[in-house]
């Protein structure tokens, strides 16, 4: 086992480290589970489709109205405090919803109100969250740090909590959210174990937070490697969320494929970030920070390109696993870059703004990839997303060496 703990959360890292590890990863598992069960308690008290699409729709939509307030507010109080609270919060909002399942009164209603306050208190939780890495960790360690978080998402969030979820709904409605509600609860107590520096409040105790979201913007806005990172961020998840937002209707009419088929793609994609885990230290060790995100956005486009033109269901599932791959090294790297390019007490608002770029590209991005697919077809999007990112790599290209150095003079 201490084998297997070093090749997990190295040594290095910190025993702080292997307390946010270990808490970032359990409620990652809570929300997998639910993002099975959470779809199936919504279909079976309502077939109305914009009820449905509701559920989905109040989940986003705290980041897109509190992200800048969040990440204000992280950089003013304690982080512990706050993702604490937060997730004390959220599990017994989660309560509240498994005690309307038990007494049969749930409803559609309570179900959104329930998802809306989740999706609040989350939004407070991982703008903390997102801060707290650079704190515990030494500067030429966040790569691996990030890899690792990251990992926990796609094994915990994507691949064990789903099934699971479904698993639990099955023997009874309510067993997955209360599962939920005690892996967020557990996952608040991990996080007390850190011991973490109080913010410098010295400058700001008389000032209105809108002035913090405003100084958080101005630097941003001032910094050219950060600007032109949130920038690309925001553009390659709108051209990435085109042809994903549609992504079914494209493996039924270009593939072929039914509900199997589709849902082995996810998977091929899943398995190609697990050998992106397996391999990460080594490439880390082996290329700079600046070669990884050139190689990472020139796949993104080939790969575009390729599943606009492939109609071959094996070709698309090896496509899917590259594209698996190098999303969870682009994800890994270009946080990092981001928080080495970040003084600390900026952290908390610059994650915000790239939190809320993320979800505001991927949004617009699904609307134009309906309007398209509908216009000219559902390759269409595919060529879209591929010609977008395509543009936005060679306008970014030259500046993506110094991007990835930006920060080297920062002191941590």
């Amino acid at each position: 086992m201490s084998r297997l703990g070093e090749i997990v959360a190295p040594a290095r890292l910190g025993t702080p480290f292997r307390w946010n590890l270990a808490s970032v990863w359990l409620s990652n598992l809570g929300d997998g589970i639910a993002l099975a069960a959470g779809p199936l308690l919504v279909a079976s008290l309502t077939r109305n489709p914009t009820l449905i699409a509701a559920a989905v729709v109040v989940q986003r939509l705290p980041t897109l109205v509190l992200a800048l307030y969040a990440g204000a507010l992280a950089d003013r109080v304690s982080r512990r405090t706050l993702v604490v609270t937060a997730n004390v919060l959220r599990s017994l909002v989660i309560g509240v919803l498994v005690a309307t399942i038990v007494t049969d009164v749930v409803t559609i209603w309570v179900v959104l109100g329930t998802l809306l306050l989740m999706g609040v208190a989350e939004q407070f939780a991982d703008s903390a969250t997102r801060a707290v890495l650079p704190m515990i960790v030494r500067r030429e360690d966040l790569a691996i740090g990030n890899a690792r978080m990251l990992a926990g998402y796609l094994v915990a969030n994507d691949l064990l909590g789903p099934p699971i979820g479904a698993f639990l709904f099955a023997a009874g409605m309510a067993l997955p959210f209360g599962a939920q509600a005690a892996a967020v609860l557990l996952a608040a107590w991990l996080f007390t174990r850190l011991d973490l520096p109080a913010p410098d409040r010295t400058d700001r105790e008389d000032r209105h937070i809108r002035h913090d979201i405003v100084e958080g913007l101005r630097w941003i806005r001032d910094n050219a490697a950060v600007r032109t990172l949130s920038i690309v961020i925001f553009v390659f998840n709108l051209t990435w969320g085109a042809p994903w937002g549609i992504l079914v209707l494209w493996a039924q009419e270009r593939l072929g494929v039914g509900a199997v088929g589709f849902g082995v793609l996810s998977t091929a994609s899943g398995i190609g970030g697990l050998l992106a885990i397996v391999s990460f230290d080594r490439l880390e060790a082996r290329f700079s920070l600046a070669t990884l995100m050139k190689v990472c956005l020139t796949l993104e486009v080939v790969v575009h390109f390729a599943l606009a033109l492939t109609t071959v269901h094996w070709l698309a599932l090896v496509l899917m696993f590259v594209f698996g791959s190098y999303a969870f090294v682009w994800g890994a790297v270009s946080t990092t870059v981001r928080q080495r390019a970040t003084p600390m007490e900026f952290q908390g608002r610059v994650a915000s703004v790239y939190s809320f770029g993320l979800v505001a590209g991927l949004l617009v991005g699904q609307a134009l990839g309906g309007l398209i697919a509908s216009r000219w077809g559902v390759a269409a999007p595919f060529w879209f997303a591929g010609v977008g990112a395509g543009v936005t790599l060679l306008l970014v290209w030259r500046q993506l060496d110094s991007i990835a150095h930006a920060g080297d003079d920062i002191s941590h």
